[in-house]
């Protein structure tokens, strides 16, 4: 069975230490929003009490996690991922079900 969505190591840590200077905040919350060149990108948030109503929370992670409802079905088996990279850092999505991107990396494409 696919895993709905994984964090690496790499990416837990980093959103730990994003986490412990939000203390009013309940996690991070994943959604796509619907733009550029391709259609989607992924969005991600600090989780509120005001914005998790529409959410899937995700158990047995090592930070809470909630994932929009109306991008389960585009993000299942995505790997979310933390990279370092000569000009910066950025948090990187390994998406399975991506058919194609715009050439600049920044929306993708699902078939439906």
């Amino acid at each position: 069975m696919t895993q709905l969505f994984s964090l690496t190591d790499t990416a837990v840590l980093k959103i730990k230490n994003m986490l412990a200077d939000q203390k009013d905040k309940m996690g991070l919350r994943i959604g796509l929003n619907t733009r550029g060149c391709a259609g989607l990108s992924y969005t991600m948030d600090y989780a509120t009490s005001d914005n998790i109503n529409e959410c899937e929370k995700l158990e047995n992670y090592e930070v809470p996690l909630f994932i929009d409802n109306k991008a389960v079905m585009y993000i299942i088996g995505t790997q979310m991922d933390f990279v370092k990279e000569e000009f910066g850092e950025r948090f990187v999505f390994n998406n399975p079900n991506q058919t194609s991107e715009c050439g600049c990396g920044e929306s993708f494409h699902v078939e439906s």
